[in-house]
C-alpha cells in the first residue's frame, strides 16, 4: 500500500442521482504529473506522485491533514516549485495563461472593507473577459447579501464569496481547496450545483475536500494521498467496492462496551453467523461488521444474548469515508486513541495501516 500509484484518466465516476457526471469525459489530459516531489526540510510533502486529469471531469483529491493535498495544488498552480514532470495544458504550471485557471485556496483573506459585489468585480477586472458579476453571485447564493462588507459576513458567506472570485473568469481548469468549509447545507447545495454545471459545460474541476459525502457525490474519479503518496485511485464506487469493507450494524448503548461484552457478542455472532463478521467497541456502543440485511435479526439476537441494552440500531453500507479511514490509517489511529477493544470473529479482519502524522496541511 506504500507504493506510488498512478491515477488513470479513463475511469468513470459516480455522482448523485441528479449530478449528471457519472461518465468522465474522454480526451487529452489537462493535468499530468510524473514523479512529483516536494520537500520542506526533511519532510517529504510529496513523494513521487503520478497523476493525470482528463478534460471536463471532476477529480477529487482526499487525504488527512499533512498528506500533501495543498502542496500538490500549489505545485499545479505554480505557486510553489516541485521536482518531477508537471504539466498543465501541456506546459509548466507557471507558463499557463492565468485566465484559463481559477483557484480557491484553503486560506484566502481578501480586503475586509469591500462588499461581496466589489470583490467579485475586482477579481473579474483582472481578466480581459469575465462573467457577469450578478450571475456569479447568484450561482454561489450570495445575490441577497452582495452589498454587505466582507468583514460582516458569516464564515459560510465569506467562503461562498471566495468561490465566486475563483470562477468569475470562467476558467477551463478550476482548483477548489476545501470549497464548502464552514458553509451551511443550503450554501453547500448551491456550490455543488455550481460545480456540476461547470463540469457539464466542460470545465475541469480539481476538488480537495474532507467531506467524503461531497467527494463521493461530485467526483468522477478520486485519488487518496497519505504521507505524500497516492495509495489508491479510481471511481468512487470502485474504491468503495475494493476497499470499503463490509456492511455494519451499530448498536448505540448508554455506556462504553467492556472487553467482556465485546467478547460475548462476538461469541454469539460466531454461533449464529459463522466466522466472517467482526465485533468492535465504538464511541457510542458496539459495531458488528459484515452483517448483510438478511442477517440483521441474527446479529440482534447475539446482542440480546450477551445482555447488551441498546438505545437504537443502525445498519449501513460502506462508503468512501470507510475507504478513507481504512487506507489512510486513521481508523487504526482512532481505535488506538480510544483504547476500545476489537475482537475478530474469524480470520478475515484486516489490520489498518499506521496512522498518518498529525499536524496542519502540507
Amino acid at each position: 500500500m506504500d507504493e506510488t500509484a498512478t491515477v488513470d484518466a479513463g475511469g468513470s465516476g459516480t455522482a448523485g442521482a441528479d449530478a449528471g457526471n457519472s461518465n468522465a469525459p474522454a480526451g487529452d489530459p489537462v493535468v499530468v504529473g510524473e514523479g512529483v516531489r516536494k520537500a520542506y526540510g526533511e519532510v517529504d510533502a510529496l513523494d513521487g506522485v503520478d497523476l493525470d486529469v482528463a478534460a471536463g471531469e471532476v477529480f477529487g483529491l482526499i487525504g488527512p491533514n499533512g498528506a500533501g493535498k495543498t502542496t500538490l495544488v500549489r505545485a499545479l498552480t505554480g505557486t510553489t516549485e516541485a521536482e518531477g514532470d508537471l504539466r498543465v495544458f501541456g506546459a509548466p504550471p507557471r507558463e499557463v495563461d492565468p485566465a484559463r485557471v481559477g483557484l480557491l485556496p484553503q486560506s484566502f483573506d481578501p480586503p475586509a472593507r469591500l462588499t461581496a459585489r466589489e470583490l467579485v468585480d475586482y477579481y473579474g477586472g483582472l481578466y480581459d473577459a469575465a462573467r457577469d458579476t450578478e450571475a456569479v453571485l447568484e450561482d454561489v447564493g450570495m445575490a441577497d447579501d452582495a452589498d454587505a462588507w466582507y468583514e460582516t459576513l458569516s464564515g459560510g458567506q465569506k467562503r461562498r464569496t471566495c468561490v465566486a472570485t475563483a470562477v468569475v473568469n470562467d476558467p477551463d481548469l478550476l482548483f477548489l481547496d476545501e470549497p464548502t468549509t464552514g458553509i451551511d447545507p443550503a450554501g453547500r447545495r448551491a456550490i455543488h450545483r455550481l460545480i456540476e454545471r461547470l463540469a457539464a459545460g466542460g470545465t475541469t474541476v480539481f476538488l480537495t475536500s474532507h467531506a467524503m459525502d461531497e467527494v463521493e457525490r461530485l467526483a468522477d474519479r478520486v485519488a487518496m494521498l497519505r504521507d505524500g503518496r497516492v495509495v489508491a485511485s479510481g471511481a468512487p464506487d470502485r474504491l468503495v467496492a475494493e476497499h470499503g469493507g463490509a456492511p455494519r450494524l451499530d448498536a448505540a448503548t448508554a455506556g462504553p462496551a467492556t472487553d467482556e461484552t465485546v467478547a460475548a457478542v462476538a461469541a454469539g455472532v460466531r454461533e449464529r453467523l459463522g466466522d466472517d463478521p467482526t465485533v468492535e467497541a465504538t464511541d457510542g456502543g458496539i459495531r458488528v461488521r459484515g452483517v448483510r440485511p438478511e442477517a440483521i435479526g441474527a446479529a440482534v439476537d447475539a446482542l440480546d444474548g450477551a445482555g447488551v441494552a441498546f438505545d437504537s440500531l443502525s445498519w449501513s453500507e460502506p462508503s468512501l469515508e470507510d475507504v478513507y479511514l481504512r487506507l489512510t490509517g486513521e481508523e487504526y489511529a482512532r481505535r488506538g486513541a480510544e483504547g476500545g477493544p476489537t475482537v475478530a470473529v474469524g480470520d478475515g479482519r484486516r489490520a489498518a495501516d499506521d496512522a498518518a502524522p498529525d499536524g496542519g496541511e502540507r
